[in-house]
């Protein structure tokens, strides 16, 4: 990737209730929230599913999220796909754009997005190409 944005976020996830007679009520259902500062402005709103099991500090989540604002200054929208595990504490994350979901200015992006979570403060760092404007 040729590119990269740098800066913090904070994110609000919020517990949603089981659908009636949909899916396994084991498997747990949030909407997420984020507000990105930094190099990408913006706010991004998304689902996430995540399930526990009975060994502490093993878990996976899954998530998908649209992100609008701007990233360097390019105005649109993109969306992220999340894909998470946790075996016995050690985390292994992906955060993916997906392919061709680029808006206005941003069509055409391409990247991954890591998150840094430290001392209760989350940051990332998307690594990301564009097309020549």
């Amino acid at each position: 990737m040729s590119n990269q944005a740098r800066g913090s976020f904070e994110v609000k996830v919020t517990p949603q209730p089981p659908q009636d007679g949909v899916g396994d009520p084991a498997v747990g259902r949030m909407a997420i929230e984020k507000h990105f500062h930094g190099d990408l402005q913006g706010v991004g709103k998304g689902q996430m599913l995540a399930v526990g099991t009975a060994v502490e500090g093993s878990a996976a989540y899954v998530a998908l999220e649209r992100v609008s604002g701007s990233v360097h200054g390019r105005h649109g929208s993109f969306a992220l796909q999340h894909s998470g595990t946790m075996h016995r504490g050690a985390p292994q994350l992906s955060v993916t754009i997906v392919p061709d979901s680029g808006t206005e200015q941003l069509t055409g992006i391409a990247g991954r997005l890591e998150i840094i979570i430290a001392n209760g403060e989350h940051a990332y760092v998307l690594e990301y190409s564009l097309p020549v404007a």
